[in-house]
């Protein structure tokens, strides 16, 4: 049961395929069409070439910048703005700023094309001409760009010092002598010859088209276009990438923006480095000041008390003290830092102010602090540049800025006090020692107060001097913070567009669209088209025969040893008919058929004159009756009969005799005639005369085949009255005109019994829908049509 169900799904997948593949010349010439369009295409267009730049970005924070400096961690010197996250520093090179400044500096607003073939190429370098703006209109350049008016031709000889330009919509052309300012509308340019281009005195004239475009809106599009990605997740090694039509200008787009993005870190990393030099040279000047205090204090003291040796002559004691006078003196450092520091955030200072590095000070927390709140002042700054203070950004930015300098003047204070108390607990220790030598004379202990000053303060102030030159060494030897593992490079194959998708496209597309026009076609056609659109509504009815359209021009009659594919059609019907006439009545008389349809012009008339020569041509005697007595048609094939008279003269007069009313027919000599006659007012009476019976009978009785020509079923009920006399009932359709829904009115007249033994007739069928024999044997013994009248055929 399963194999039987496959074998049906793959005949129903074969049969839908061969719908589309019967019109295969359209297939054929749409799918050429699309192919030729897209090899146009190829060659028109422009290929794109991807160029690719790849750099590690150094991460700074809490590791030393350089080796050979590790030094400088001390003052947090190289900190500059440390890579809180990779994704802002892809930020930053994608960022609106940098685009600009890249724009700025290779010129990017202005573009030059070789105007002179059909495609236009970018020159980029390789242009003749050069122009510098001098001044531009922002707001009127933006208004030609709107208009597609930003562009102007140059054109001019090689060897002329006089280029003449062109713009249709400004309305301008002029001659312009090279190396002078110009008014082009939206501001004033100076155009150049361009020195490092080698160019032959004897080549033609050049055609250049030179466009102007904003650099906001450069700036935008290369944002779009230049892709940064991190190449490792866990790593700092960033991919920057741009396709684009000129190998040489996309890796010079890529070059610059790398080297904006070092530019602007350095200049980061040296305000810092700035804000700390001014800094130690505050302090410095304090120190020496202080430092020449104490030694002169130092000199007096000794010139008035003639001391030569006193050191000497305490060695012992302060042997024993050493240790804690070192303490002291490192407390008491921290704690004239920590003075200068508070000092440093208690005067007024501007608010972009930067506060000094890690100057030995002994509190990571508190380095870390002032780190902290030195990158928030950079990140401000860098935001004001573009912003205000009413910018969210900012206010947070204010908000947290103000917050860390809080803490860090907390912070301050509280060191100070834990270096104070520290230090009170060493002089306590020492006047333990100080006890000891309490026979000391008072002048020593004086000495060796102000020595210790001394000591403490010539100690800073050398400390001071080798921070300075750390700090100065610092400021030219900032290394870069994007190291280029790859300078800008462009692939050799082209990246768009691809020839073998292109074609393929092309390919789908040309072959979509017949499938596509066909498949709409298919979908809102409401006519039937084929014996399967028959079969889908109703299997009870049989299909008896299928009529080939025949096109204008040629004869639509059957003749005597016809072959043409309309008498093969017909020899195949009659064929059929007699499998269906075997169960007839009364096998010793002739056979009545009647041919009717559901509306007029499905071709029941043209089926019945024409099964009837078939049937003539077999030697049979055939009459055909024509009982459309409303609108008679028979006689347009036998124009000679139209004033005979017919069926219903002799229904309506009784003298009339019925072998007076036949006639002979010009199509064959075994076909008689017997024309309706004159229309009458009351056809639908005539008809439903007991007459018309016995007339159907006597004529079963001289003829082997009573052809009966009926009225439109669905119009009229003329049909319906005169149905029990006929043996066999043809049900005309025709393709393409009579519509789907109406075969309901076929099978239901005979489900009520106004029909009976009915047969379908598909009049009028295309070729390409023939089905069974008709769709195979029509041609037996006739010449192969030719390639084009098949493809004429195929719609």
């Amino acid at each position: 049961m399963q194999s039987l169900n496959n074998n049906e799904e793959d005949f129903n997948l074969r049969e839908e395929l061969g719908k589309y593949l019967r019109y295969w010349p359209w297939f054929v010439l749409s799918g050429i069409l699309a192919l030729g369009l897209a090899f146009v295409y190829l060659k028109l267009t422009i290929p794109k070439y991807k160029t690719v730049a790849s750099v590690i970005i150094k991460d700074d924070e809490g590791k030393t910048p350089s080796a050979g400096l590790a030094n400088f961690a001390e003052l947090g010197l190289m900190g500059g703005m440390g890579t809180n996250s990779i994704e802002n520093e892809i930020g930053m090179f994608k960022s609106y700023r940098m685009m600009q400044n890249t724009i700025k500096a290779l010129n990017l607003n202005v573009r030059y094309f070789d105007n002179s073939s059909f495609v236009s190429q970018e020159l980029y370098l390789k242009s003749p001409l050069l122009v510098e703006v001098v001044r531009q209109d922002d707001k009127r350049l933006q208004e030609l760009v709107k208009e597609e008016a930003g562009e102007f031709e140059f054109t001019g000889n090689f060897t002329d010092e006089v280029v003449h330009v062109h713009n249709d919509f400004l309305g301008i052309t002029k001659d312009i002598a090279l190396g002078t300012l110009v008014d082009l509308g939206f501001g004033e340019v100076v155009i150049k010859r361009n020195p490092n281009l080698n160019v032959d005195p004897d080549e033609e004239r050049f055609n250049i088209l030179i466009s102007f475009r904003e650099v906001n809106g450069i700036a935008d599009y290369l944002r779009n276009e230049i892709e940064v990605n991190l190449l490792e997740q866990n790593a700092t090694f960033l991919e920057l990438s741009l396709e684009s039509t000129v190998k040489r200008k996309s890796e010079d787009i890529l070059n610059q923006l790398i080297f904006e993005y070092n530019k602007e870190a350095i200049e980061d990393k040296n305000q810092i480095a700035l804000s700390t030099a001014e800094f130690i040279n505050e302090r410095l000047d304090i120190i020496s000041n202080e430092l020449d205090t104490v030694e002169v204090g130092l000199e007096d003291f000794k010139e008035r008390n003639n001391l030569t040796n006193i050191e000497e002559e305490s060695k012992l004691f302060i042997e024993n003290a050493s240790e804690y006078r070192e303490r002291q003196r490192e407390l008491n450092t921290q704690i004239a830092f920590s003075d200068a520091l508070i000092e440093f955030l208690e005067n007024d200072r501007r608010a972009s102010d930067l506060l000094p590095g890690n100057i030995a000070l002994d509190n990571n927390g508190l380095n870390v602090q002032i780190g902290n709140y030195n990158n928030a002042i950079l990140q401000r700054n860098r935001l004001l540049e573009g912003a205000t203070e009413l910018n969210p950004a900012v206010k947070r930015l204010n908000a947290q800025i103000e917050q860390l300098e809080q803490t860090i003047y907390n912070g301050l204070q509280q060191t100070k006090q834990n270096f104070q108390i520290a230090l009170d607990d060493l002089e306590r220790q020492n006047s333990l020692i100080d006890s000891q030598i309490s026979k000391v004379p008072s002048k020593e202990r004086r000495f060796r107060d102000i020595s210790r000053q001394q000591n403490i303060k010539e100690a800073l102030y050398i400390f001071l001097l080798q921070k300075r030159e750390e700090n100065s060494l610092s400021l030219a030897a900032t290394m870069p913070k994007a190291k280029i593992v790859d300078s800008g490079y462009s692939s050799n194959k082209p990246v768009a567009p691809k020839p073998l998708i292109i074609l393929v496209l092309g390919l789908i597309l040309g072959l979509g669209i017949p499938f596509g026009v066909i498949y709409i076609k298919r979908l809102l056609n409401n006519k039937i088209e084929s014996r399967e659109d028959i079969e889908k509504v109703t299997k009870s009815i049989p299909i008896v025969g299928e009529l080939p359209n025949i096109p204008k021009g040629e004869i639509d009659l059957v003749t005597e040893n016809d072959r043409s594919v309309l008498a093969e059609s017909f020899r195949i019907m009659t064929t059929n008919l007699q499998y269906l006439l075997v169960n007839a009545k009364n096998k010793d008389q002739g056979y009545c058929i009647y041919t009717t349809s559901t509306v007029k012009g499905e071709g029941k008339t043209f089926t019945s004159i024409n099964l009837a020569v078939t049937l003539a041509n077999t030697g049979k005697k055939v009459v055909i009756i024509g009982a459309d007595l409303r609108n008679p048609q028979l006689q347009r094939y036998d124009t000679e009969s139209k004033s005979f008279l017919g069926i219903s003269d002799y229904l309506v007069n009784e003298d009339h005799q019925l072998q007076n009313l036949i006639s002979d027919s010009k199509f064959h000599p075994n076909l008689k005639l017997l024309l309706s006659g004159s229309i009458p007012p009351n056809p639908s009476e005539l008809l439903h005369q007991a007459k018309f019976g016995h007339m159907i009978q006597e004529l079963r009785e001289q003829f082997d085949y009573v052809i009966v020509d009926t009225a439109p079923s669905m119009l009229v009920a003329d049909t319906f009255l005169i149905s029990k006399y006929a043996d066999l009932i043809l049900y005309v359709t025709r393709a393409g005109y009579t519509e789907k829904k109406l075969l309901h009115f076929a099978v239901d007249a005979q489900n009520d019994g106004k029909l009976h033994d009915v047969s379908f007739v598909i009049n009028d069928v295309k070729t390409a829908n023939f089905g069974y024999g008709n769709k195979y044997g029509y041609a037996y013994g006739q010449s192969k049509p030719s390639l084009w009248e098949r493809f004429k055929k195929s719609f």
